[in-house]
């Protein structure tokens, strides 16, 4: 925010301008960032930049030594004009970017050099209404971080519960459950990520990042695309197990799950990898936040290809729980069929992150009301998706229940047995085996047993 104010102080003068324009400004260049076609903060800073630049060069070339030399007022660069002569100049470019008013504005070179603007204001002039356009914009964007902040947050507290369940209990580790932790484990780095371009881009006061261009700054953006991009090929991970384990009846869990860990982690590390490469030889401006550049489409088209790939894998699935529905084998009324093929479904649509299918082809020149309800689903909802995930995955799942309510039975009568021996002191049986030996004995099952649990818990999820 320091280096907001110092183009404040900059423009401040010329352009009277309310302090809620700039915060709409970088903002919105976070948040439409996600989703391009907007010009970000940068972009205007950059175009002011240049008119003072471009200013400079006619003062070095000025030769003119009478009437108004070239003036630069910290928003439009005023060209050499003779004494007597009125200079009109159009508003500048990057007004454009939020008031569709051409105007322009004027000066009058006189004896005693440069007078006043015409209008004399650049609000006035240029058609831009603080008191109709900020606040609503300013509102929505703040609502839309103050969501996916909210929903991030909720999904760490979530996600890190869960890990640690399924880290803990034994009996609750297998394939299914470990692509789980990994999926688990993408959401928190994206979580994560969020928070640190938040605090790097926008509440860090030494940082401007459209000029200052610091290698933490740049490790910061890598960071968070790669976990972004992981999230996404981690969603394609558990659609293609899940239409794997329907369609092959017989494959080698062990041998592909090292296949999920190569497509999961190492093919955003290949693609981020890449995207590094080119921005440090070709496109190194900045924190490396914009994404107006066509690079951009080294971390765009892969996960592209995976949400469309997941959304195919999504109605393979589901016409593969049709059939099975409709087996003879299943004797059951086509209500409650149609009603399991409907929770089905449901469960599906977070685990594979379906509802990105919905904007994911949207041109970046859509209309500005498509853009925000983009913003909505992307961020807003996006944010909620790890949470849910945790919930309905972990949480509610059958299996994770059974070992909780076991393991809290289990403490409750140690505990029990624990303060009854402190008034009688219990000594072993004729057969050498106390009570909590045989407790443990029986929660135990066989391995037959066990391998049917599992596969009932692989059907569950369908």
């Amino acid at each position: 925010w320091d280096a907001r104010r110092g183009w404040q102080r900059r423009l401040g003068g010329a352009m009277e301008r309310p302090a809620g324009l700039w915060f709409r400004l970088a903002l919105s260049a976070y948040l439409l960032s996600e989703v391009s076609g907007v010009p970000s903060e940068c972009t205007i800073m950059l175009a002011i930049e240049y008119e003072r630049e471009k200013c400079l060069g006619y003062l070095e070339l000025d030769n003119q030594t009478t009437g108004c030399r070239s003036m630069f007022d910290n928003i439009t660069c005023w060209p050499a004009t003779g004494e007597g002569e009125i200079r009109v100049m159009p508003c500048p470019i990057y007004f454009n970017f939020f008031s569709a008013v051409q105007g322009n504005v004027s000066r009058n070179c006189t004896s005693d050099g440069w007078s006043e603007m015409q209008p004399a204001t650049y609000i006035a002039a240029c058609g831009y209404d603080p008191n109709t356009t900020v606040p609503a914009e300013t509102i929505f964007y703040g609502s839309v971080k103050t969501g996916y902040t909210i929903g991030h947050s909720l999904s760490l507290v979530a996600l890190t519960m869960a890990m640690m369940v399924l880290c803990i209990f034994r009996k609750l580790h297998c394939t299914r459950n470990y692509i789980h932790m990994h999926l688990f484990m993408s959401f928190i780095m994206r979580a994560i990520a969020v928070f640190v371009k938040d605090i790097i881009l926008f509440e860090n006061g030494e940082s401007d990042h459209c000029h200052v261009s610091t290698v933490g700054c740049k490790a910061a953006m890598v960071f968070f695309q790669y976990c972004i991009m992981a999230n996404f090929f981690w969603l394609l991970v558990e659609g293609l197990y899940l239409h794997t384990l329907l369609v092959i009846s017989f494959f080698s869990e062990k041998k592909y799950f090292w296949w999920y860990i190569l497509i999961g982690w190492g093919a955003p590390t290949l693609f981020t990898s890449a995207w590094t490469i080119t921005k440090v030889y070709f496109d190194d401006v900045g924190c490396w936040d914009l994404i107006e550049h066509h690079f951009w489409w080294i971390i765009r088209a892969p996960i592209l290809v995976s949400i469309l790939v997941n959304f195919v894998l999504f109605i393979c699935i589901i016409r593969i729980l049709v059939q099975k529905l409709h087996s003879p084998d299943v004797g059951r009324n086509e209500t409650s069929q149609y009603s399991r093929l409907a929770k089905s479904t449901l469960l599906l649509i977070p685990l594979f992150g379906i509802h990105y299918i919905i904007f994911a082809f949207s041109p970046d020149t859509a209309k500005k009301e498509i853009r925000e309800v983009k913003l909505v689903f992307e961020l807003v909802l996006g944010s909620f998706q790890g949470f849910v995930v945790a919930v309905l995955y972990c949480f509610l799942n059958g299996e994770v229940q059974a070992e909780l309510k076991r393991k809290w039975r289990r403490w409750h009568m140690e505990r029990f047995l624990g303060s009854d021996m402190k008034y009688h002191q219990p000594s072993l049986g004729s057969n050498g085996t106390n009570f909590s030996t045989q407790i443990s004995m029986l929660t135990k099952c066989s391995p037959k047993a066990r391998r049917c649990s599992s596969f009932q818990a692989d059907l569950s999820l369908v």
